[in-house]
C-alpha cells in the first residue's frame, strides 16, 4: 500500500528529478566531500580501507569482550549481557566504529591527508545539523510545557469517557477509540501515556462487552501510529525537514507534512477497514467472550 501512494501519489507531485548540473536546475544541493569521489578506484580503495579500520576496531572490542576477565564483562558475574560496562559502552562502540570507518574511507579515497581534514569533515557535519539541534530545543520546550500543563491527559480522559457513555456496541466503540486515538496523536504522540490512560478505562468496558483485551490493544495500536509522520511533536519530523533541505534548500515542515497526509489518510483507512474485517470474520474470541456488535 505504502509503494502504490509513493508511487502514484507522492512522486508525481514531486516532478522530474534532473541530476544537478544536468538541464535545469532543481534546488538538490548535495555538498559531501564522499560524493566528490568520481575516480573508482579512489573509491574502492576508500572502502577497502573503510573495512580494514572497521575490522580492526571489532577485533579490539571482541579481544576486551569475549576473554575470561576481559574489562567489558561483568567484574562480578563475568556476564556480557545485562548491566555491564559492555552494555553500557554500547553507543560509544556504534559511534566508534562508524568514526573509524568514515576516516578509513577518507585516508583510502585520499579525501584525507591529515587529521585537520577530518576535524573539518566533523565541524562540517554538525554545522549542518544546527537547524535540527535548534528546532528540536523549540519542540522539547513546547513538549514539556504542554505536558505541563496537562492539557492531553485531559483530553484523553474526556473523549474517552464520552465514547463510554455513549451506549454503543463493542465494533462502533473500537471504531471510535480509534479516532480518539488518531485525533490524540496530534499532541500526544507517545505511545506508552495514551495507552496508560485509555487503557483503564476502555479495557473493563471491553470485556463487558464480550471483547478480549488483546483485541482493544490491536485497536489502540492501529489508532496510534498512522499520524506520527505529521504531528510537529514526532521528533524525527526535524530529522525528516533536515534530510529533506539538503535536495530542496526551501523545504520546511508544511512541505513534509504536505507529502506525508496522502499516507496517513489512506494508510489509517485500509488499517481501519481491515480491523474491522478482521473484527467480523475472524477475530479469536474463545469461550466467555459472546461479542455485542
Amino acid at each position: 500500500m505504502a509503494y502504490v501512494i509513493t508511487e502514484r501519489v507522492v512522486e508525481p507531485r514531486l516532478g522530474a528529478w534532473q541530476q544537478a548540473g544536468v538541464g535545469e536546475p532543481t534546488g538538490i544541493s548535495i555538498e559531501d566531500d564522499a560524493d566528490s569521489v568520481d575516480d573508482g578506484a579512489a573509491d574502492r580503495r576508500g572502502l577497502r580501507f573503510a573495512l580494514l579500520f572497521f575490522g580492526l576496531f571489532m577485533a579490539l572490542v571482541v579481544a576486551i569482550t569475549l576473554p575470561p576477565g576481559a574489562p567489558l564483562r561483568d567484574p562480578d558475574t563475568g556476564d556480557i549481557i545485562g548491566v555491564t560496562p559492555f552494555m553500557d559502552s554500547l553507543l560509544f562502540i556504534i559511534s566508534m566504529s562508524l568514526l573509524l570507518a568514515g576516516i578509513g574511507y577518507g585516508i583510502g579515497a585520499r579525501t584525507f591527508t591529515s587529521s585537520n581534514d577530518v576535524i573539518a569533515a566533523v565541524v562540517k557535519t554538525f554545522s549542518g545539523l544546527a537547524g535540527l539541534v535548534f528546532m528540536l530545543l523549540l519542540i522539547s520546550q513546547f513538549i514539556a510545557y504542554f505536558n505541563y500543563s496537562n492539557l492531553p491527559s485531559v483530553l484523553a480522559v474526556a473523549l474517552a469517557e464520552w465514547l463510554t457513555s455513549a451506549g454503543i456496541g463493542a465494533l462502533p466503540l473500537l471504531i471510535g477509540m480509534i479516532v480518539v486515538i488518531l485525533l490524540l496523536d496530534v499532541i500526544m504522540p507517545g505511545l506508552i501515556p495514551k495507552w496508560a490512560i485509555f487503557a483503564p478505562i476502555f479495557i473493563p468496558l471491553f470485556i463487558q462487552l464480550g471483547v478480549p483485551p488483546q483485541t482493544g490493544l490491536a485497536a489502540y495500536r492501529v489508532g496510534d501510529s498512522p499520524l506520527n509522520v505529521v504531528t510537529p511533536l514526532m521528533v524525527y519530523l526535524p530529522f525528516m525537514v533536515t534530510i529533506a533541505q539538503r535536495y530542496q534548500k526551501d523545504a520546511g515542515i508544511g512541505t513534509i507534512i504536505a507529502l506525508m497526509i496522502p499516507y496517513v489518510v489512506i494508510i489509517a483507512t485500509v488499517w481501519i477497514l481491515l480491523f474491522v474485517l478482521w473484527f467480523v470474520l475472524g477475530v479469536p474470541l474463545g469461550p466467555g467472550y459472546p461479542v455485542q456488535l
